[in-house]
Parts: structure tokens; sequence; C-alpha cells
């Protein structure tokens, strides 16, 4: 699976912003998309998942509330909608993807193999 990240920019704190990941290639059945993040001097960690069967999603505690995951599956493009944007959000952001299903490792970055090229996010105060 081939990803493309895009969307990212300079907000103002308390801004908005939505990035896309547009997704090309093999997809089947029991797959994941997730969004993970990489501060300044920061590890990548993770932001949010989204099972593509049950069409659940799962967030980090610092982005609950303030995010949100969705994909439009005809356009086989996922969405991570960012709200009250604070500076500790500013990070380079990358969507990957996973062809299983498994809850006790999607915060893992280790548990996906496909990469987008990552988008920056720098949130002013």
């Amino acid at each position: 699976v081939q990803l493309q990240a895009s969307g990212g920019g300079l907000v103002q704190a308390g801004g908005s912003l939505r990035l896309s990941c547009a997704a090309s290639g093999r997809t089947g059945s029991g797959y994941t998309n997730a969004w993970f993040r990489q501060g300044p001097g920061k590890e990548r960690e993770f932001v949010a998942a989204l099972f593509r069967s049950a069409n659940n999603a799962y967030y980090a505690d610092s982005v609950k509330g303030r995010f949100t995951i969705s994909r439009d599956n005809a356009k086989n493009t996922v969405f991570l909608q960012m709200n009250s944007l604070t500076p500790e959000d500013t990070a380079v952001y990358y969507c990957a993807a996973s062809g299983r299903e498994i809850l006790s490792t999607m915060t893992s970055r280790h548990t996906y193999n496909d990469w987008g090229q990552g988008t920056l996010v720098t949130v002013s105060s």
C-alpha cells in the first residue's frame, strides 16, 4: 500500500487543521489506519487509529476529545481532523497502515508496515 499524507501547515493555537492520507494499492479486510507524530527532539508517538472492519476509533489521551480520525472508503482516504490545537501538537504527522487489526499493538509503530511521507504541522502560540 502506498500512502500520501497532506494538509499540514501553520496554524495559531486554538485553530484547526484537517490532514488527509490517500491510499493506493492492495487493501482488504482486517485493515488498520493510524496517525503518528514526531515532535522536535521526540520519538514518534501514536495519535489515533481506526479499525476498518468495525470502524472503531482509538486515540492517545493527549488528543482525545480534540482529534477525530475518519475514513472515506469510496476515496480510500483517511482523515485526521484536529481541533483546539496547541503548540504541543507541533510535529510531523505520519499516516500508517497495517493489514491486521490487533488492539493490543495498535499504538506501536512496529505494527505498521506502510507509512506516508509525513506532513508538518506547526502551531504558534
